[in-house]
């Protein structure tokens, strides 16, 4: 149990990828604050899954494309679980449109999300390690498609490319 007395905050937790992060970080001994979007039953379930392997689950909501509201998610998890030690970066969004058919409104949707999103999630997690005059750790979940990009979905490709860096 490497992680024992640890607490990891993760974004996109409740399905796909996310899930399986949460799920092994438990089986490693860590409690999971599970950062959704929304919070509905498939995040209800992440944390009873984490709970099934003995550890503490929290489940937290908002929206990561809101800088303010990023912040918020690691304030909400700060409160409900008291000092995190990791955060894991791995909520993204797609949106299926062919690249001369991508909208502002769509291409920002999309960046907003995977780039500011993780990027204002990191900057309140490291004031908050600051604050309590420590360190953590930081990990972002990057794609295979930014080396190998498919089609319909540029926007999620570019913001991946960056995010990978």
């Amino acid at each position: 149990m490497r992680l024992q007395g640890k607490t990891a905050l993760v974004t996109g937790a409740s399905g796909g990828i996310g899930r399986g992060i949460i799920e092994r970080l438990a089986s490693e001994g860590a409690d999971i604050v599970v950062a959704v979007h929304t919070s509905d039953n498939e995040a209800q379930e992440a944390g009873e899954a984490v709970r099934a392997r003995g550890r503490r689950a929290w489940v937290v909501a908002g929206d990561l494309s809101s800088a303010a509201q990023a912040a918020g998610v690691v304030n909400q998890a700060v409160a409900a679980a008291g000092p995190l030690h990791i955060v894991v970066n791995n909520a993204g969004i797609e949106v299926r449109a062919p690249f001369w058919d991508t909208t502002e409104t769509d291409y920002d949707r999309v960046l907003d999300t995977n780039l500011k999103g993780p990027f204002f999630l990191t900057q309140a997690f490291v004031r908050h390690l600051r604050a309590e005059g420590r360190g953590g750790k930081v990990i972002n979940i990057s794609s295979v498609h930014e080396d190998l990009p498919f089609p319909h979905f540029t926007s999620y490709c570019v913001s991946r490319v960056v995010c990978a860096c």
